[in-house]
């Protein structure tokens, strides 16, 4: 009887495979698992490169090299068509992102016994793993972390704070949860800090809503080279490469439509992209956001027509729709369900539709090609660098 098995593939949560279904947490394709569980690495097994790997809940997949993560981030986007029974024209090259390179994360920190404790929390607990290194998010945010340290060791007391950060065309935006700012003394020790860092913007929310504390200039973020207002908290592209690799799918796949409807637009992300030749409707429900992307639009003279609409709420019905040669969507992780239902409806000639979720984008496909269309082209894309967070870039045509 054979007590060894090998790692055929990485589940969906990241644990290895074996060919008879057991799970292996920490195991990678090509690793020999022994009867006791113990691993013997194979050719796709490296050695994690931060230290905090195993206890840190940021990663994952550190222990499997770029072929096995590629493979997983593939793998994931095909099967998920596939176990929708949606033919796929062409499986593009995975865009994967590199280290160091996540341009927004979200800290957490407390007084752990007279000291901060910084960084992300471990799997599955509230406990926070003070972070001495990170190999994913951008170097500056963590210079911004580390200088933050130093003004929270100076605190007496006790805090569990948030920390969000965005690096912005004017440097760092850090927004701040739950880190109570008493008195001239803290006032002035949390300007200097933000002064001396360089911060592009410092956001304090002490139970009453975000505030600005400090913004020396109005905060952007450049958006296919139009520069839009970023109000605090905003969602951004994860990282610059994975925007930039999905922005050009989409261009290349709309070139030539005449109209376009941005569906979830945000801050326009794709709109500004699409706009020229090409004249765009931007939907998007938060009002911030919208706000940020109309008045962009109107400074620059971008073909961009913002509205605020919740298309969860009021998606876009036929007669709106078979206004538009095309259709560009980026849902939230929940998917377009009522909207996915009226664009198989419709007479819209090509979809294009960007997801963070290869489950709900599956659903809704399968929707899309129950109406007629036919799925062109899909692009696999790992901008969550050793996560098991996969995203996509998809064309459908009718």
């Amino acid at each position: 009887m054979n007590d060894i098995s090998e790692i055929i593939r990485i589940a969906a949560k990241g644990d290895g495979i074996t060919a008879d279904g057991r799970h292996i947490a920490g195991a990678a394709p090509g690793d020999m698992i022994a009867a006791d569980g113990s691993i013997t690495p194979g050719p796709h097994h490296q050695t994690p490169p931060c230290r905090h790997f195993g206890k840190c809940g940021g990663c994952d997949l550190q222990h499997a090299d770029n072929a096995a993560l590629r493979d997983f981030i593939g793998s994931r986007v095909a099967n998920a068509a596939e176990g929708q029974g949606i033919p796929v024209g062409e499986l593009l090259p995975v865009h994967m992102s590199p280290p160091h390179s996540r341009r927004r994360a979200t800290l957490h920190a407390v007084n752990g016994g007279g000291k901060p404790l910084m960084g992300f929390r471990q799997n599955g607990s509230h406990k926070i793993v003070d972070m001495a290194e990170c190999h994913v998010i951008a170097p500056a945010l963590l210079d911004v972390a580390k200088a933050l340290r130093a003004v929270l060791a100076r605190r007496k007391g006790k805090y569990a704070a948030d920390i969000e950060l965005t690096l912005t065309d004017q440097g760092v935006d850090m927004s701040l949860k739950n880190l109570p700012i008493e008195g001239l003394e803290q006032t002035e020790a949390m300007l200097d800090f933000a002064r001396d860092t360089g911060l592009a913007r410092l956001m304090l929310d002490q139970g009453y809503g975000p505030e600005a504390m400090w913004e020396p200039d109005p905060v952007t973020v450049t958006l296919s080279g139009v520069p839009v207002g970023f109000p605090s908290g905003s969602f951004l592209q994860a990282t610059q490469d994975g925007e930039d690799t999905l922005v050009a799918d989409a261009k290349a796949w709309l070139d030539g439509a005449a109209t376009v409807a941005d569906l979830f637009a945000g801050l326009g992300t794709f709109a500004f992209a699409l706009a020229g030749k090409t004249k765009v409707l931007a939907a998007e429900a938060a009002r911030d956001a919208h706000f940020a992307c109309q008045m962009a639009a109107r400074a620059t003279g971008k073909p961009v027509h913002a509205i605020h609409r919740d298309l969860f709420r009021n998606p876009l019905q036929l007669d709106e729709l078979n206004k538009f040669s095309a259709v560009l969507l980026d849902p939230p992780r929940a998917g377009a369900r009522d909207q996915a239902d009226l664009l198989a409806q419709s007479t819209v000639e090509k979809i294009v539709y960007i997801s963070c979720n290869p489950s709900s984008w599956a659903r809704d496909a399968k929707r899309l090609v129950e109406g007629g269309y036919r799925l062109e082209k899909l692009r696999p894309v790992g901008q969550f660098r050793w996560s098991t967070h996969v995203e996509l870039s998809s064309l459908f045509v009718r």
